[in-house]
């Protein structure tokens, strides 16, 4: 049974996996949030297509004077080293991890990953869609400021939590 957990989430500027642009982490143990992180990153490549920054916002402006991705993850590795991380889509946001730990030659630690999405897919017959609004509805969750990166991880804890509550062995 999964006690502990981080879910994860990461905003792009482009369409490179290596751009990340920020990213939220929500920590649960025992179906309790332990801690919550976000913040912005200097995305590599440094450009925003149109597309991304509609979707959550962002601007070259606003990670202009954010820390590099390996600075960040230093102080993220402590929260999550040992615990499953948790993604909605997690293909997404563990090709982006991959990636940028390539990027930065950094040694990718054997983090396991669980998608909320192909789990509640598999739980939540009948829904309309299996975006991460529509599965954090189901479960109780108002995810009001949908794309931002710690809102998301949030949406997927809560939904993560709901999937272990039905089962518990996973």
């Amino acid at each position: 049974m999964i006690e502990k957990f981080a879910a994860l989430d990461f905003e792009t500027a482009n369409w490179q996996p290596t751009s990340v642009c920020s990213v939220g982490i929500v920590l649960v143990n025992r179906g309790n949030i332990e801690d919550r992180f976000y913040s912005l990153i200097h995305p590599v490549p440094d450009f925003y297509s149109r597309r991304n920054t509609e979707i959550h916002g962002l601007t070259r402006e606003d990670t202009e004077d954010a820390p590099a991705f390996p600075t960040v993850w230093r102080e993220i590795a402590p929260l999550v080293e040992g615990v499953p991380l948790v993604a909605h889509n997690s293909m997404f946001d563990e090709g982006c991890l991959k990636a940028v730990f390539a990027l930065y030659e950094m040694p990718y630690p054997a983090y396991r990953f669980y998608c909320t999405c192909r789990l509640a897919r598999k739980l939540f017959k009948g829904l309309e869609n299996y975006r991460l609004p529509t599965v954090s509805a189901h479960c109780g969750f108002d995810l009001t400021t949908h794309h931002h990166a710690l809102a998301d991880a949030q949406a997927a804890a809560v939904v993560m939590q709901e999937i272990l509550k039905q089962c518990p062995d996973l």
